[in-house]
């Protein structure tokens, strides 16, 4: 098993990936997403594979003062194996070495079992609110 960044050929087996893992949602396209995460220097899409066959992905980006992790999927076949685990060391590895100060993420509310593996990791709940706008 590896874990590398993800390049243009990737981007519809990462995409099914986030599907079946019930990440996307109609509000956000997946393709996009993709696209603008890789090939830029301040983001990648990392991805867990064995051999030929995709187990995990996780986008992760900076803005020079925080690095934020999204899209963290492992393949439903592969859960409970420390995949997730191992992309979430790998992101923080990653921003670690751009010299990012802190990583964040957000999971949707309810989603209980999200929130239970990050504490597991480590993260803490932060006391903040997240407001958004669509600006298209």
């Amino acid at each position: 098993m590896r874990i590398q960044e993800a390049g243009v050929a990737d981007r519809d087996a990462v995409i099914a990936l986030w599907r079946a893992a019930g990440l996307t949602r109609p509000w956000n396209d997946p393709v996009a997403d993709f696209d603008r995460a890789v090939g830029r220097a301040g983001s990648t899409i990392l991805l867990l594979r064995d051999g030929d066959t995709f187990l995990g992905t996780a986008m992760v980006g900076e803005d020079g003062h925080r690095g934020w992790v999204y899209y963290l999927a492992v393949a439903e076949s592969a859960r409970g194996q420390g995949h997730g685990r191992a992309l979430m060391a790998a992101a923080e590895a990653w921003l670690r070495a751009r010299g990012c100060p802190k990583l964040q993420l957000m999971v949707r509310d309810g989603d209980d079992a999200a929130i239970g593996f990050y504490r597991a990791l480590g993260l803490e709940v932060q006391p903040v609110v997240t407001l958004g706008r669509f600006l298209h």
